[in-house]
């Protein structure tokens, strides 16, 4: 009874190339799937009841359920996946925008008194100008007049 098993023998090679597309379409299945019930919640046109409904349907009867749903709403799945990946661009864009520009807007006084207080233990700048700096960030000058008025680095 201890007969050896070679599994190259036993599993032969289009058994092997079976469970590869078996796995493969498996795989593929809860991609869908996911994308799908991420789709059912992305979507801002749908009421409350409605995702709950398509969310039921595809956990019930997931194959029925999903393949209803990419049937009835496949095309807008493209569209909404199309319209954050823009938002997303633009936000990006908007970030790398502000942060060229200098500081961020949000920048608080407490912030920059870090920063500075930073730059002056590094010796970037003199204790003067340290004193200046801080008295500008405490007064609440603009931030034309503190870009102006605050050394950012000492002849380097």
């Amino acid at each position: 009874m201890s007969a050896q098993t070679y599994l190259a023998y036993d599993y032969p090679l289009l058994s092997a190339f079976w469970t590869m597309l078996w796995l493969f379409l498996w795989i593929m299945w809860l991609v869908l799937l996911f994308r799908v019930i991420v789709d059912i919640f992305r979507d801002d046109s749908m009421g409350g009841w409605a995702k709950a409904g398509w969310l039921a349907l595809c956990i019930v009867v997931p194959f029925l359920g999903v393949l209803v749903y990419v049937i009835a709403r496949g095309k807008g799945m493209g569209q909404r996946e199309i319209s954050q990946a823009r938002d997303q661009q633009k936000a990006f864009e908007s970030y790398i925008r502000q942060t060229a520009q200098g500081a961020p807007a949000g920048t608080s006084s407490v912030d920059e008194l870090a920063r500075l207080s930073e730059m002056k233990s590094r010796g970037d700048i003199s204790d003067e100008e340290f004193r200046r700096a801080k008295a500008l960030v405490l007064s609440d000058a603009g931030p034309a007049q503190r870009s102006t008025a605050v050394p950012t680095t000492h002849g380097r």
